[in-house]
């Protein structure tokens, strides 16, 4: 085995891909390098102060970046069918993690949720490190839904349900409603019946809204973002200073590095609300390049799915594509305003090292489907020429 194939940049084998994956692959660096300035930029001034060094964050999200990559590279060289048949123990493996957090002693609280197990000094997130295996064992589950029974079925959706709930006590109702949206969106391209469909959706929205109930932060959430203007220096506070972020930046920004929100106006300006950051410095192109960015990415993922013969895989292709352009989205619409806020990261923006890697492992199993889905690889010219002048010869000697 080519052990450059494992190194990011340098895979000898990307000349024989064909060209969706080839473009996957190179808009992933692009969002990942955009991610990376962007990150250096708004976390600048709060790593300084805290931690007597501007690039605290960067640092360790360059690190952290390495190591997806690392996973990212070995994903796609590796073929989907041991990536499917290795799914089901990745996700009881983080299901085990996230029932974990809520042990009194093993979880880590941090914002009045315990959503973290602490290994040394590095802080495992396992609700966000489950999303990839979560899309690759729904495929798998929906995808041979017909013929399975109803004792296997029944099972996995035990496990799924016990996954959200799990996720919900941390307390973290966005990543929950948003594991719960993906799954179901799986179920729903797998051509589920609607009255199953139907169910759960009741069944899901009726545990938000006696999560709402119970939990008076999420009510103040949802209040807040329907008038956060009404009280600007409390519940509306992160929203308010998002929305002025935003409307500073005007049509060209005001220019790399010189947001004036994430001076400690704009709370969590690194990760959930980088997005208002980036608005205020590259303005209204910066933020259109980005939306043609996610465009192309959803376009391309899109294709792939519809060019995978088998269902397996384009299940994976579509629920790649929910995790890094829908989770964008919806991050984009809360720091705009026009969603309640909630605690989902911008893929390859925000700060964390767990967003990281999950971000990185779920674009390569989209490149991975890729490849396997093309129908026929690119040849390097070098190993075209002989291979025509081969049939010439062998056709001279006929």
């Amino acid at each position: 085995m080519n052990l450059r194939s494992f190194i990011p940049f340098f895979d000898p084998s990307v000349q024989e891909w064909s060209l969706e994956p080839r473009l996957l692959r190179w808009l992933t660096f692009l969002w990942l390098f955009v991610g990376l300035v962007v990150l250096f930029s708004a976390s600048y001034p709060v790593a300084d102060t805290n931690f007597a060094d501007g690039l605290y964050y960067f640092k360790r999200q360059v690190l952290w970046g390495i190591v997806g990559l690392l996973a990212f590279s070995m994903i796609v060289n590796t073929p989907l069918r041991y990536l499917l048949g290795m799914a089901h123990w990745w996700v009881m493996i983080l299901l085990g993690l996230i029932l974990a957090t809520l042990v009194p002693g093993l979880g880590t609280t941090a914002g009045g949720a315990t959503r973290w197990l602490s290994i040394g000094p590095i802080p495992i997130q396992p609700s966000e490190l489950i999303k990839p295996f979560l899309v690759l064992q729904s495929a798998k589950v929906f995808g041979n839904w017909d013929r399975l029974s109803w004792s296997v079925r029944l099972s996995w959706l035990g496990v799924f349900g016990l996954m959200l709930v799990g996720i919900l006590l941390q307390p973290n109702l966005s990543t929950t409603a948003f594991c719960g949206m993906t799954i179901w969106l799986i179920a729903l391209a797998a051509g589920l019946p609607y009255l199953y469909l139907g169910g759960t959706a009741f069944a899901g929205i009726l545990l938000a809204t006696i999560s709402i109930s119970l939990q008076s932060y999420q009510r103040r959430r949802i209040m807040s973002f329907t008038n956060p203007w009404a009280d600007a220096m409390g519940d509306g506070y992160q929203l308010v200073q998002s929305l002025l972020a935003i409307g500073s930046g005007g049509t060209w920004g005001s220019g790399f590095g010189l947001s004036q929100q994430k001076l400690f106006y704009l709370p969590i300006q690194y990760t959930d609300f980088i997005f208002a950051v980036f608005a205020e410095e590259f303005g209204f192109v910066g933020c259109l390049l980005l939306l043609l960015l996610l465009m192309a990415y959803a376009t391309l993922a899109l294709i792939v799915a519809m060019k995978a013969q088998n269902i397996l895989h384009r299940l994976v292709a579509i629920g790649v594509m929910i995790l890094m352009v829908g989770q964008s989205l919806l991050n984009i619409g809360v720091a705009a305003g026009v969603l309640p806020t909630t605690g989902l990261p911008l893929p390859l923006f925000s700060y964390g090292g767990n967003s990281m890697i999950a971000s990185l492992v779920a674009a390569a199993l989209l490149i991975r489907v890729a490849r396997e889905s093309s129908e026929a690889e690119v040849l390097p010219l070098q190993d075209a020429k002989p291979k025509t002048q081969r049939r010439r010869r062998g056709a001279t000697r006929s």
